[in-house]
């Protein structure tokens, strides 16, 4: 089986591929090539049991996709994307990656002929839901963005959905709750305060808190969302129907209830590091996010998250990025 995974010098992407070179196979299918594409060049994998290409260079460029794909990869993980804050802050940038690119991507596919038909999984976002919400978002919920990256992703799902009819594609687009704690330097994403303020304490560092803590969101750890990716790319679609793309499973949690379970597995003296320093850009952004769901048809379809609380949450991030400490 060959694996292209755009997008994989990002946290996700480079989570996935470490876990796909760990194992080997996908599914029940032993990976025979990888090929790893992002706008700066990927590390390239110690010890992987097959032969992995690395590239560089905008995946939104004439002649790039064909390029990518030429080889024919079996499994596309489409991470590529401008992220949400930046998105905003760039109009034309944001289009230009997250719709543009995407969907010169699915062309390149739709054209490639031969009868060439992969599994395509598309990681879109719980910013495609726009207020006002109800208590829990069930799969029901019509998706009106309220932000030029909601916007771009929901277009992208239409076209996921449209491909896959047409029989171009058997795309599946799964829509990812915030990542957290998400490890390393902070990112242009609005969501990024939600890490920054666990990973920083953690760490020994102070941290920036912009919103109040009354705001709730929906998460997922990053060992969840390599999980859903694996998932996606492995299921008996059939099951799925037309309506392809689906809200992941997570963990609502208030800004307060998350300081709350820092305090639990670390202690007051790490949640003290948190500063309050409210930010009228943040602030505005998050207003219109997303609160709850109700996966109900993500649960049904066998994803599954790896934790129960926002606690196992923290407890991930320590076990799987600090060796089992944190600065106490």
């Amino acid at each position: 089986m060959h694996i292209l995974v755009l997008g994989a010098a990002g946290m996700v992407g480079r989570k996935l591929v470490d876990r796909l070179v760990s194992d080997g196979r996908l599914g029940k299918d032993d990976i025979t090539k990888m090929t790893l594409h992002d706008v700066v060049a990927a590390k390239q994998p110690e010890r992987a049991g097959f032969p992995v290409e690395v590239m560089a260079g905008d995946f939104a460029l004439p002649g790039v996709p064909e390029k990518l794909i030429s080889g024919r990869p079996d499994v596309i993980f489409h991470l590529a994307a401008i992220v949400s804050g930046e998105a905003e802050l760039d109009f034309e940038k944001g289009y230009r990656i997250n719709l543009d690119g995407t969907r010169m991507l699915f062309d390149a596919i739709r054209l490639a002929g031969g009868g060439y038909k992969p599994r395509l999984v598309f990681t879109s976002s719980i910013a495609v839901f726009g207020a006002p919400f109800p208590d829990a978002i069930g799969d029901e919920f019509f998706n009106t963005p309220l932000l030029s990256y909601g916007t771009q992703k929901a277009i992208g799902e239409l076209l996921l959905a449209d491909y896959t009819r047409r029989g171009f594609m058997d795309g599946v687009g799964i829509r990812l709750p915030t990542i957290c704690i998400r490890p390393g330097l902070p990112n242009k994403a609005a969501s990024g305060f939600f890490s920054g303020i666990l990973r920083e304490p953690l760490a020994g560092q102070e941290a920036i808190l912009p919103v109040s803590e009354d705001v709730r969101h929906w998460h997922a750890s990053p060992r969840s969302a390599v999980g859903f990716l694996i998932h996606a790319a492995t299921m008996d679609t059939a099951k799925i129907g037309p309506r392809r793309n689906l809200t992941m499973p997570g963990i609502s949690a208030t800004v307060g209830e998350q300081i709350a379970a820092l305090k639990r597995v670390a202690g007051e003296k790490v949640a003290s590091r948190i500063k309050r320093q409210p930010d009228p850009f943040i602030v505005g952004i998050v207003a219109g996010w997303p609160r709850n769901f109700d996966p109900k048809r993500a649960l049904e379809l066998g994803f599954t998250t790896a934790e129960k609380s926002f606690d196992d949450i923290i407890r991930i991030h320590i076990e799987d990025e600090l060796g089992g400490k944190f600065a106490a």
